[in-house]
């Protein structure tokens, strides 16, 4: 299989046009998003707390938290939360798993129109979700429901390198089977090929806030064959594939692990923290 040597684009980025339409898909199963997407790592939440100010009796704007993932592990540690999300599944599944936590309130509504309250927060946090948010008002909105030297804080995560790679190089004749979007030899980047510099430079331009500090955490997750196509079915990607192609590639990758890797796969994750103090 050839390899292709070029600079390897984030795959965080949706384009423009597709935007609405495949973060959409996300409310479609929120149970399955809830059950199959793995957490972060404690790192994470230290850092979070050392960078970001995310800590005991700080005011949180958690944009876009899904199904709680994230907010659960931050309002153990004692932030007072208000968390958005645009998802009506997801918000609900989110309410369940933080029913009972106090300082905790989950908001159905888009970021964009949501209307900010007049108190300012110490921290705006997206975890995995910052990409989906409309790029024209992304950063002067978290900057407005920001107090003076706050935090905005962005979680990217990156499929890279490491892992059973073998398989992945395997698994990209089944995307070239059933996916036409699928660019012939693609392979995951390594994780130092990844590059943070587009949000460094879109907070930057805002003139909001100071330069961009990161941090990077790689983590693996080993899944059975089962477990990696719940994963893949909450990817959107996936999920507006045609019925028929969609059923076609999973049952490859599954026959894949199953024939060739014994049943079980590790996957590796760059997460990426990048943190921003409002001006």
């Amino acid at each position: 299989m050839p390899e292709i040597t070029a600079p390897v684009p984030r795959d965080d980025r949706p384009e423009d046009s597709r935007r609405e339409r495949l973060r959409r898909t996300f409310d479609e199963d929120a149970e399955l998003y809830d059950r199959a997407r793995p957490g972060y790592p404690a790192a994470l939440y230290d850092d979070l707390a050392e960078l970001a100010e995310a800590g005991p009796g700080s005011r949180v704007l958690e944009v876009g938290c899904g199904t709680g993932q994230a907010t659960v592990p931050l309002a153990a540690r004692g932030c007072r939360i208000t968390a958005v999300e645009a998802g009506p599944s997801m918000a609900a599944v989110a309410r369940r798993n933080l029913a009972g936590v106090r300082d905790v309130e989950v908001v159905t509504a888009e970021f964009e129109s949501w209307p900010l309250p007049s108190e300012p927060y110490d921290t705006v946090l997206a975890v995995t979700s910052f990409h989906w948010i409309d790029p024209a008002v992304r950063v002067t909105r978290a900057a407005d429901a920001l107090r003076p030297g706050g935090a905005l804080a962005v979680v990217r995560t990156q499929h890279v390198a490491g892992g059973t790679e073998e398989f992945f190089l395997d698994v990209q004749r089944c995307y070239e089977r059933f996916d036409p979007d699928t660019k012939p030899g693609t392979r995951p980047p390594a994780a130092a090929e990844v590059d943070h510099a587009d949000h460094a430079e879109e907070v930057a331009r805002s003139g909001r806030f100071g330069p961009t500090v990161f941090r990077r955490y790689e983590h693996d997750v080993t899944y059975t064959a089962p477990e990696y196509l719940d994963v893949l079915r909450t990817y959107s990607g996936h999920r507006v594939l045609p019925d028929t192609a969609r059923r076609g590639l999973l049952s490859s990758i599954a026959e894949l692990i199953d024939g060739r890797y014994g049943g079980r796969v590790t996957k590796r994750y760059l997460i990426e923290l990048g943190v921003s103090r409002r001006r």
